[in-house]
């Protein structure tokens, strides 16, 4: 349920961001996410739907989603693989030595003004 939390806090960041900039309508916001990170994309959508119709600078705003995708390094043998398609273990010499690199962060790429 915290994606309500981030479409509220990525809002906020949106409305100053644009009165900063003197925007009058946002067209679309763009978030990488981490493939790892936990956030439903779905709920993510419904959320920003409902949120943005009530803020005047947001109405209709798209949310464009781009995932991030997980990788992990080794510590043993130094080398980088697939998180999701090995979980923890590495795929090159079976240590549980592993470390997450990318995969669990949220940023925001671009605003689109109308």
């Amino acid at each position: 349920m915290h994606e309500l939390g981030i479409v509220f806090y990525v809002i906020d960041m949106v409305e100053d961001l644009g009165r900063e900039n003197a925007l009058t309508q946002v067209a679309s916001v763009t978030l990488e996410i981490g493939e790892v990170s936990g956030v439903l994309h779905d709920y993510l959508q419904d959320c920003w739907q409902w949120a943005t119709n009530r803020s005047d600078l947001m109405r209709g705003c798209e949310l464009i989603v781009e995932q991030i995708p997980a990788v992990t390094v080794c510590n043993a043998c130094g080398r980088t693989y697939p998180t999701v398609a090995h979980g923890k273990i590495c795929p090159h010499c079976g240590s549980p030595d592993t470390v997450l690199l990318r995969g669990n962060e949220m940023e925001l790429k671009q605003i689109e003004g109308a």
